[in-house]
């Protein structure tokens, strides 16, 4: 750090705003307004601040701070010379950071694998696969290395979900027509019949799902493809209603109410599907192929069903009460074969 600075620097000038967002936020903000402002020589505080989503005063402050940084290259101790007098902001003697920043191996390779599932998703219209193929070809031009890496993860839609179910949503999706499912719900362990109007198809964490306003709930649901027992297209146009929205999946899917019960099993190497089935709120693993997990449901007569279904395999741990029952209903199963 420095305690000196030249005659071009304002000083150290103490900026009055707070600090936007976290540390983190800082400094990749920090990065980033060097090469900003370097490519265009001089640049007005008040444009700056307004680029960057913050407060000219909170701008002052990252300025400081700037004014505090030494570069070890191409000399030692060589700091940032910054001016912001008069409402303008000039960098200098910041040659070996005036670059803007570049995505790394991994970062390029996770967006142009993205983008390619983004592109091959059913029901996408044609011009926006278009886009996205102009997207991803200047991104593999300027990748290099990472684009050869990312070329070699296949990118492909749930392998779970049965092929011609999603055909016919992709279909259904792209002629505008209300579906009727027959799709199975293991919160109650039984399957249901109903109609839904189609909105999108949906990629959460490796599984497929469609998105529609769901007739018999009369409100918008989100489907597993490889929940969908049998699917029909019917011969009526899909009228999605103007309130519905998309769901927002930035937080995941699975939120759990606060008045679930709280389930904690424990399950073998053969047990270890319920993982991949049913959405979980925690996994842990015990060693031995072992893995303990714990969901939450409002209703726990399917976990009762669900345990003795794993036998030896599966384990309630909490709640006590549930473990009790399991064990009643096991004796009880037992009892019929006496």
């Amino acid at each position: 750090m420095s305690g000196t600075g030249s005659k071009t620097r304002a000083g150290a000038r103490a900026g009055t705003g707070a600090r936007a967002g976290t540390a983190s936020d800082r400094l990749q903000r920090l990065l980033a307004l060097v090469p900003y402002v370097v490519s265009r020589r001089v640049v007005g505080l008040d444009d700056t601040a307004a680029a960057f989503g913050i407060t000219e005063a909170e701008l002052v402050d990252d300025l400081n701070m700037l004014w505090c940084v030494e570069l070890r290259s191409p000399d030692p101790y060589c700091p940032i010379d910054l001016s912001y007098e008069g409402g303008e902001i000039m960098v200098t003697q910041a040659e070996s950071i005036h670059r803007p920043l570049r995505l790394g191996t991994d970062e390029a390779s996770a967006l142009l694998i993205g983008l390619r599932l983004l592109a091959e998703l059913p029901g996408r219209p044609e011009e926006d696969r278009s886009a996205l193929r102009r997207t991803i070809a200047k991104l593999e031009a300027a990748a290099g290395e990472a684009a050869a890496a990312s070329a070699q993860v296949a990118v492909e839609l749930d392998g779970r979900a049965p092929a011609d179910v999603q055909a016919q949503v992709a279909q259904a999706l792209r002629q505008g027509k209300r579906l009727h499912l027959s799709y199975y719900v293991p919160g109650r362990d039984e399957a249901t019949e109903r109609d839904v109007d189609p909105m999108r198809m949906v990629i959460e964490q490796g599984r497929a799902y469609l998105e529609g306003w769901c007739r018999r709930a009369e409100a918008v649901r989100l489907f597993r493809l490889d929940r969908v027992l049998a699917l029909e297209i019917l011969a009526v146009d899909a009228e999605v209603p103007e309130q519905a929205e998309h769901v927002d999946t930035t937080a995941g899917l699975f939120r759990p109410s606060a008045a679930d019960i709280r389930v904690e099993l424990e399950l073998a190497g053969p047990g270890r599907w319920v993982a991949d089935y049913y959405p979980c709120e925690a996994a842990t693993e015990l060693g031995d192929g072992r893995l303990a997990v714990v969901l939450r449901t409002p209703d726990t007569q399917w976990v009762r069903r669900l345990a003795l279904r794993l036998g030896e395999d599966g384990k309630v741990i909490s709640p006590p009460g549930l473990a009790e029952q399991i064990s009643g209903d096991a004796t009880a199963a037992l009892a019929q074969y006496s």
